[in-house]
């Protein structure tokens, strides 16, 4: 397995995946974790790369990273934010705060690198108010919730509950898939939820994420962000899994602080 073949080689300091792998949970019972415990180095990925991070942070208890695709880094324009986050995630071991970028884009720059549209952003959105801090666990949340019910389905006892989806989703399938994972034992000791901006095309609007949340009366004592730099819109943020983080949400102040653990 080219996966195995990257962990065990000393000469690949870090793995960035190309891109999500729609079945990419199919690998998940072929995975040697020992081999991968063995030999800590960064692996980034998102979307369905989800359930390789969850999984691996399960099974060995390494951190490892939720941000860009290798193929991410063929950005032509915007791309400032998602680098200097990810570079600032894989090579500094002080804390570092996930910020709201200046602007946001939902183009598909694969298709044309010239003909772009950036959106101004002013910060993110504050669902619930309050302060909390915790393990960062999550990712896609269709694909996390794919783990369920698995040995790679990691804990969500004191989470910090980041969660995403693409453009396949929309308001009753997101609505769906949170209460799902709601019913999960340990998800009564989410201490946050961060939620990633949704692609335009699923529809989502803050009206309607209101809604989903209000409805959740297990979340009804914690704090909530929403339009969070991480997911299918960019730029992203790239946001360690299993790190400790402190989330503080007042007004529409929010910061989101990240302790940081290099792979040395």
């Amino acid at each position: 397995m080219d996966l195995h073949d990257a962990f065990r080689d000393p000469d690949v300091k870090g793995i960035l995946t190309v891109i999500g792998g729609y079945n990419a949970n199919q690998l998940l019972k072929y995975i040697d974790f020992d081999l991968i415990r063995a030999n800590p180095k960064v692996f980034c990925g998102y979307s369905d790369i989800t359930a390789l991070n969850a999984a691996i942070y399960k099974k060995t208890g390494l951190i490892n990273y939720s941000g860009p695709h290798f193929s991410s880094f063929g950005v032509k324009y915007g791309f400032e934010y998602t680098l200097e986050s990810f570079i600032q995630a894989v090579t500094n071991d002080a804390p570092c705060e996930v910020e709201p970028s200046s602007q946001w884009s939902d183009d598909a720059w694969y298709l044309d690198q010239e003909d772009r549209t950036f959106i101004e952003q002013d910060g993110y959105i504050v669902l619930q108010e309050g302060k909390a801090e915790g393990t960062l666990i999550g990712g896609n949340l269709c694909t996390l919730n794919l783990l369920q019910g698995t040995e790679f389905m990691p804990s969500l006892k004191n989470a910090i509950l980041f969660i995403e989806d693409d453009d396949e989703s929309h308001a009753l399938t997101f609505d769906r898939d949170l209460q799902s994972l709601l019913h999960l034992p340990d998800a009564k000791d989410i201490q946050a939820v961060l939620i990633g901006r949704f692609q335009k095309d699923s529809h989502i609007t803050e009206e309607a994420l209101r809604k989903i949340i209000a409805s959740k009366k297990e979340l009804s004592h914690i704090p909530i962000i929403s339009n969070v730099n991480f997911g299918h819109v960019q730029p992203y943020a790239t946001i360690p899994v299993g790190a400790h983080a402190t989330v503080t949400a007042t007004g529409n102040k929010t910061e989101i602080l990240i302790e940081q653990n290099i792979i040395k």
